[in-house]
């Protein structure tokens, strides 16, 4: 009965990080970033070209070098991508993206750490893999820190 009583406080504490998370500025802004992006017609548009684009480039990769469209596609995929990440839109959403996940991460860590060193955390971040000193592949994965938990 007392494991179900502490997995309950802990869910709750859980609950109220989580909380504190979407009411953060952080947080906050990704909301921002994310209607602007879904909001703005011609965001919009450059996302949709591209997302047309990207059907045919897989069409052609199919085929490589050999597809009579290789070249145009590639070019044409490419100026798509580069309209697109351009954007103003996309482009703040892409560092709100980051900045959100770099909070999750940050709140990974520091929990995984305080329950141990050895604990992995997937960040998905090398910096945090090298803090622990695990570079290669993390604690247990047989990488060059030489670890065994």
């Amino acid at each position: 009965m007392l494991a179900t009583t502490e997995i309950f406080l802990i869910q709750e504490e859980a609950e109220e990080i989580a909380e504190m998370i979407l009411e953060s500025d952080v947080a906050e802004q990704y909301r921002i970033c994310l209607s602007n992006l879904h909001s703005n017609k011609e965001t919009q548009q450059k996302i949709h070209s591209f997302n047309q684009m990207k059907e045919l480039y897989e069409e052609v990769q199919r085929f490589g070098k050999y597809h009579p469209e290789y070249k145009k596609v590639m070019m044409d995929i490419r100026q798509l991508k580069r309209d697109m990440d351009l954007d103003d839109n996309v482009a703040a959403f892409k560092v709100a993206e980051n900045g959100l996940q770099k909070l999750l991460d940050d709140v990974s860590v520091i929990i995984g750490r305080s329950v141990s060193t050895f604990i992995k955390v997937p960040t998905g971040n090398p910096f945090f893999d090298e803090l622990s000193g695990c570079s290669s592949g993390g604690c247990g994965s047989g990488g060059s820190c030489s670890c065994s938990a």
